[in-house]
């Protein structure tokens, strides 16, 4: 079993001229650049971005689904790395309201048990096909207030890898921390980011809809 290297790429903005910064999670097997080629279809031209890279590209090394510790130290350890992706937006002058976490898959994952372990106002969440991690949720763990933080999480309706109960389960959660959810089902889409599903995070995350 491993732990992560603390590698964090940053790219985007200046945080001097940034309005936000997004923490962008990688899936398995894809790295800190491939999921930062994502903000070309996302609205952040005004934004900070902070990328971790997962250890041998692999956040942790079972399935979410799996008993939490079957996947650590790896677990912890990529949860750590999220928090000090976070820090560093902050240590920059990036207030946590307008920090914004997006992820994929194994990432996306990662992004919704990081916020709901610590929930707070944040700018907003995207879960491009992800859940809360665990073989069943230990709500002990989950707490704070998300104050109407607009959460989306995106799926298909049979995806292989992420089942709809868990995503289903992981949206009650976080509604019960005071996110505001929004959750999208796609029948028969595969397991990938569709241009539907940027297109719904910037209307309802990224405010792409409140431009006059």
């Amino acid at each position: 079993m491993y732990t992560h290297e603390k590698q964090l790429i940053q790219a985007g903005k200046s945080a001097a001229h940034a309005s936000k910064a997004v923490v962008l999670l990688h899936g398995r097997g894809s790295s800190a650049p491939g999921i930062l080629s994502l903000s070309h279809h996302l609205q952040l031209d005004d934004a900070l971005l902070l990328a971790p890279q997962a250890t041998n590209n692999t956040w942790y090394p079972y399935s979410f689904l799996a008993p939490v510790d079957d996947n650590q130290p790896a677990l912890d350890s990529a949860l750590a790395l999220v928090g000090e992706a976070a820090n560093e937006a902050i240590r920059q002058g990036i207030p946590a309201n307008a920090l914004y976490f997006v992820g994929f898959s194994q990432g996306a994952c990662l992004a919704l048990e990081y916020v709901a372990r610590q929930a707070q106002p944040y700018g907003g969440v995207v879960a491009f096909t992800g859940g809360l991690i665990g073989e069943s949720l230990n709500l002990d763990n989950y707490g704070g207030n998300f104050g109407g933080t607009p959460v989306l999480i995106t799926s298909g309706d049979a995806d292989p890898h992420v089942p709809l109960h868990r995503i289903k389960e992981s949206a009650t959660v976080l509604r019960g921390l005071g996110a505001n959810v929004t959750l999208e089902i796609y029948p028969g889409k595969p397991h990938s980011i569709s241009p539907d599903e940027t297109l719904l995070a910037n209307e309802v995350v990224f405010g792409a809809g409140d431009a006059v």
